[in-house]
Protein backbone atom coordinates (compact mmCIF):
# COMPACT_ATOMS: atom_id res chain seq x y z
CA UNK A 1 0.00 0.00 0.00
CA UNK A 2 1.40 3.41 -0.86
CA UNK A 3 1.69 6.17 1.73
CA UNK A 4 -1.08 8.29 0.18
CA UNK A 5 -3.66 5.49 0.50
CA UNK A 6 -2.42 4.63 3.98
CA UNK A 7 -2.69 8.25 5.10
CA UNK A 8 -6.17 8.56 3.61
CA UNK A 9 -7.32 5.42 5.44
CA UNK A 10 -5.76 6.62 8.70
CA UNK A 11 -7.45 10.00 8.30
CA UNK A 12 -10.86 8.44 7.66
CA UNK A 13 -10.56 6.16 10.69
CA UNK A 14 -9.53 9.12 12.86
CA UNK A 15 -12.54 11.12 11.62
CA UNK A 16 -14.88 8.27 12.58
CA UNK A 17 -13.26 7.76 15.99
CA UNK A 18 -13.35 11.48 16.73
CA UNK A 19 -17.14 11.47 16.29
CA UNK A 20 -17.79 8.11 17.94
CA UNK A 21 -14.85 6.76 19.98
CA UNK A 22 -16.81 3.68 21.12
CA UNK A 23 -17.23 2.37 17.55
CA UNK A 24 -16.21 -1.27 17.38
CA UNK A 25 -13.90 -2.72 14.74
CA UNK A 26 -16.71 -4.38 12.78
CA UNK A 27 -18.60 -1.11 12.48
CA UNK A 28 -15.40 0.71 11.52
CA UNK A 29 -14.90 -1.86 8.77
CA UNK A 30 -18.45 -1.38 7.46
CA UNK A 31 -18.35 2.42 7.62
CA UNK A 32 -14.92 2.71 5.99
CA UNK A 33 -15.45 -0.14 3.51
CA UNK A 34 -12.27 -1.85 4.67
CA UNK A 35 -11.74 -5.41 5.85
CA UNK A 36 -11.78 -6.23 9.55
CA UNK A 37 -8.12 -7.29 9.31
CA UNK A 38 -7.21 -3.95 7.75
CA UNK A 39 -9.04 -2.08 10.54
CA UNK A 40 -7.15 -4.11 13.14
CA UNK A 41 -3.85 -3.27 11.41
CA UNK A 42 -4.70 0.46 11.21
CA UNK A 43 -5.77 0.67 14.85
CA UNK A 44 -2.61 -1.15 15.93
CA UNK A 45 -0.47 1.27 13.88
CA UNK A 46 -2.29 4.30 15.28
CA UNK A 47 -1.83 2.97 18.81
CA UNK A 48 1.86 2.18 18.30
CA UNK A 49 2.46 5.71 16.96
CA UNK A 50 0.75 7.24 19.99
CA UNK A 51 -2.07 8.69 17.88
CA UNK A 52 -4.82 6.84 19.76
CA UNK A 53 -5.21 5.20 23.15
CA UNK A 54 -7.26 2.03 23.46
CA UNK A 55 -9.19 1.45 26.66
CA UNK A 56 -11.58 -1.27 27.85
CA UNK A 57 -14.95 -0.28 29.20
CA UNK A 58 -14.42 -0.78 32.93
CA UNK A 59 -17.88 -2.14 33.67
CA UNK A 60 -18.12 -4.31 30.58
CA UNK A 61 -18.77 -7.97 31.49
CA UNK A 62 -17.22 -9.31 28.28
CA UNK A 63 -14.10 -7.11 28.43
CA UNK A 64 -14.07 -7.06 24.61
CA UNK A 65 -15.54 -3.60 23.99
CA UNK A 66 -13.04 -0.81 23.63
CA UNK A 67 -13.04 2.94 23.39
CA UNK A 68 -10.55 4.59 21.05
CA UNK A 69 -9.35 7.97 22.30
CA UNK A 70 -7.47 10.32 20.01
CA UNK A 71 -4.43 11.75 21.77
CA UNK A 72 -3.23 15.36 21.40
CA UNK A 73 -0.56 13.97 19.08
CA UNK A 74 -3.36 12.25 17.14
CA UNK A 75 -5.32 15.48 16.76
CA UNK A 76 -2.19 17.17 15.44
CA UNK A 77 -1.61 14.29 13.03
CA UNK A 78 -5.24 14.39 11.82
CA UNK A 79 -4.98 18.15 11.24
CA UNK A 80 -1.80 17.71 9.19
CA UNK A 81 -3.46 14.98 7.11
CA UNK A 82 -6.53 17.17 6.52
CA UNK A 83 -4.28 20.02 5.39
CA UNK A 84 -2.38 17.69 3.05
CA UNK A 85 -5.60 16.41 1.45
CA UNK A 86 -7.05 19.91 1.14
CA UNK A 87 -3.87 21.13 -0.51
CA UNK A 88 -3.88 18.16 -2.91
CA UNK A 89 -7.54 18.66 -3.86
CA UNK A 90 -6.96 22.39 -4.37
CA UNK A 91 -4.04 21.65 -6.69
CA UNK A 92 -6.13 19.15 -8.68
CA UNK A 93 -8.94 21.71 -8.93
CA UNK A 94 -6.56 24.35 -10.28
CA UNK A 95 -5.18 21.89 -12.85
CA UNK A 96 -8.69 20.94 -13.99
CA UNK A 97 -9.63 24.60 -14.23
CA UNK A 98 -6.57 25.25 -16.45
CA UNK A 99 -7.43 22.25 -18.65
CA UNK A 100 -11.03 23.39 -19.08
CA UNK A 101 -9.91 26.93 -19.94
CA UNK A 102 -7.30 25.59 -22.36
CA UNK A 103 -9.83 23.31 -24.12
CA UNK A 104 -12.60 25.93 -24.30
Amino acid sequence: MNDKNKNYEFYNILKILEKKPDTNQRDLAKISNLSLGKIHYILKELKNKGIIKVKNFKKNKNKINYIYLITPKGLEHKTKLAYFFLKKISKEYDELKKDIKKNS
